[in-house]
């Protein structure tokens, strides 16, 4: 070997070369980890099982945010800022590591040790094996640092561990070989791991493809006429459900074979606990309805609401068959904990699950199987309450208990224990800033006051008075109604704004509220100009 490859690093080059020494070895143990979640579990790779950590321990309003600012992007953000900050650590480990090769190897140990708590630490984790997708990736990665590191010369008067660690000058062509190696090995290791995965994933998309929904026995009535207005720019009545909001905390989104999917009741004033397989599910009586969703995260006048005709077993006739009673009845439940197939929990009322509306478990969406996205095999659908109270997905655990005894999952974030949706409206036309011509402008959107119904909305222009609008036909008092106004619109600039009454003759409140505790409140406006 040459002796211009036998000089040692100094300065920025011993910084350059430490860095990407560091960032090869954080990739390594990334690589590494991902083959082997493949194998023991998906879920239990450092990424996820971090970035779930991470969700679980953030402040409510901080989640908020994220969602209004980045909406059904803010995992993939949150992944994406989570490597950012590892690229930054692997690269300070790698420079360290250059001076005192031991401890910068250490270091990349201990991320693994973290990643190693997180996982067994997540509600659905299954045991130690989960710890091992993060031990293996670090030891893979640690020992690569030190590898590299053996390859990079002291400079004059640095500190070494011991006599052992490198030699006095730069093996450039034996880092450079190394590091290709450990690249492509890596590489190699997260294609397999990815493979491995889709493989196992693919035994869950075989078994939706396999399903066929058994005709409904209590079919939802038409839409009626009218309730779908034929106007530019206005939500569909039905939303595809390509197109529906997802909101959830699942970095990745489960995969769970029909096939092997069980769901057991339980709890406390439950007389014959039951276990439910999904070909048992599908044989009992369907029913089919047109229900509205709406996330307790959407900020007045946002987008997370949608109109779905869902497929599902009626709630109430299951708990009913276990013993269950209300507590209007003398039941000693007051509420329904659901438990998802990636822990998440979340609490119903007994009472709101069993009042005769039609509160489901789905198995379908617009006469589909429910997209995995949106719940498959089965999730729970209950008209009138914010999704964190009532819309489990990938639901395999239902629990009778008091709310007294248990806080789920956000209720521990200082959420609201119940949460019937606030009466809402919403401007979708025109956009705010629009630019339309003088003359007749079609203003329209939705309301909606799930299981109350909307009797009534009214649209303001300026500080003008207040102007009923049509209201499309109604669909049912459980789905968003549609609207209108034939704006007589003049030049200048204007601001539109719209409110609601609820069919009990509630008026959506102008009052501004945050969307925690228990849903956001306000009258939406729009800021147009007319040409």
């Amino acid at each position: 070997m040459d002796d211009a490859t036998q000089r040692p690093l100094r300065g920025i080059e011993r910084l350059t070369v430490g860095a990407l020494s560091g960032v090869l070895a954080g990739y390594t143990a990334l690589a590494v980890a991902e083959l082997v979640s493949a194998a023991v579990r998906p879920e239990a790779g450092p990424l996820v099982a971090v970035g779930g950590a991470t969700i679980d321990r953030t402040p409510a309003a901080v989640k908020d945010w994220a969602i209004r600012q980045f909406g059904t992007h803010d995992k993939l953000v949150l992944q994406l800022g989570i490597l950012a900050v590892l690229a930054v650590l692997a690269m300070a480990l790698g420079v360290a590591a250059t001076r005192w090769r031991r401890a910068g190897s250490l270091g990349v140990l201990c991320f693994g040790a973290v990643g190693a708590l997180a996982a067994l630490g997540r509600p659905d984790s299954t045991g130690f094996t989960d710890a091992l997708p993060s031990v293996v990736g670090a030891l893979a990665g640690a020992a690569l640092l030190y590898g590299l590191t053996g390859r990079i010369g002291r400079a004059e008067g640095a500190l070494a561990d011991s006599a052992e660690e490198g030699g006095a000058g730069w093996d450039r062509r034996g880092f450079l070989v190394v590091a290709g190696a450990a690249a492509a090995a890596s590489t190699g290791a997260a294609f397999a791991g990815r493979a491995l995965a889709g493989s196992r994933g693919q035994r869950a998309v075989a078994s939706r493809r396999g399903v066929v929904l058994p005709a409904a026995t209590s079919k939802a009535a038409p839409v009626p006429r009218g309730a779908a207005l034929r106007i530019g720019g206005i939500s569909p009545f039905i939303t595809p459900n390509d197109d529906f909001y997802r909101v959830d905390t699942a970095l990745t989104v489960p995969k769970v074979d029909a096939g092997s999917w069980r769901l057991r009741i339980h709890g406390t004033g439950v007389t014959d606990e039951l276990t439910l397989s999904f070909d048992a599910l599908l044989r009992m009586p369907l029913v089919e309805r047109d229900i509205t969703l709406t996330c307790v995260s959407n900020e007045v006048g946002g987008p997370y609401a949608g109109n779905a005709r869902w497929t599902g077993v009626r709630l109430a006739d299951l708990l009913e068959r276990c013993g269950v009673r209300p507590p209007s009845r003398g039941g000693p439940a007051d509420q329904l904990v659901a438990r998802s197939v990636d822990g998440m929990t979340l609490g119903s009322p007994v009472e709101d699950v069993m009042d005769g509306r039609d509160a489901l478990l789905a198995v379908g969406m617009n006469g589909q199987p429910l997209p995995f996205e949106h719940g498959f095999p089965v999730r729970m659908v209950v008209p009138g309450l914010y999704g964190y109270v009532s819309a489990c997905k990938w639901i395999e655990d239902i629990e009778l208990t008091t709310y007294d005894a248990y806080d789920p999952y956000w209720v521990e974030r200082d959420w609201a224990r119940r949460a019937p949706v606030k009466t809402a409206s919403r401007i979708d036309t025109p956009k705010p800033f629009a630019r339309p011509g003088a003359g007749t402008v079609m203003v329209a959107g939705v309301a909606w006051a799930q299981h109350r119904g909307i009797d009534k909305v009214e649209v303001r222009v300026d500080d003008g008075p207040w102007q009923e609008a049509r209201l499309a036909a109604e669909d049912t008092a459980d789905t968003w109604r549609q609207w209108s106004y034939a704006w007589q619109a003049r030049k200048g600039g204007h601001t539109l704004t719209v409110r609601a009454t609820d069919g009990t003759g509630g008026t959506q409140t102008e009052e501004r509220a945050p969307t925690i505790p228990d849903g956001a409140s306000g009258w939406h406006s729009v800021v147009v100009t007319v040409d």
